[in-house]
């Protein structure tokens, strides 16, 4: 047996390079691909105003007008007369307070003049409306 040696099978390799680059891939795609929305995110498609100036209001209070007419203060959905109430109690911290408003491009005008009228009722006169 001296000529005859028995050959040794080399051990089966997993090569893990290719495969943790695939993952990191997928990973990186994940991310890119991601969209983060916060849970108060509204459905709107603001109007497009081609004259619109930048909007840099740095605004502690944004009210939100959906398709369907529903208000919304801050995120959170309220009735007109909650809106009256809300906006009151922010003049009270601040006359100054800067309003922003969101309504969806087909907002019915009777919902806008509302929300506008309400700000300007309570004192509340330095309000925008945001546009795309």
């Amino acid at each position: 047996m001296s000529g005859l040696y028995q050959r040794r099978r080399k051990r089966p390799e997993l090569n893990l390079v290719p495969l943790i680059d695939v993952l990191v891939m997928i990973v990186f795609f994940a991310f890119v691909t991601m969209q983060f929305r916060t849970a108060a995110t509204l459905n709107l498609t603001l109007p497009k105003v081609e004259t619109a100036g930048k909007n840099e209001l740095n605004s502690t209070v944004t009210i939100g007008i959906d398709k369907e007419g529903v208000i919304y203060f801050n995120g959170k959905a309220a009735t007109e007369m909650q809106l009256t109430f809300l906006l009151q109690q922010v003049k009270r911290i601040d006359k100054d307070t800067p309003v922003l408003i969101k309504a969806d491009e087909s907002t019915r005008l009777k919902e806008l003049a509302f929300v506008m009228d309400a700000c300007r009722k309570t004192g509340l006169n330095k309000f925008s409306l945001q546009s795309r």
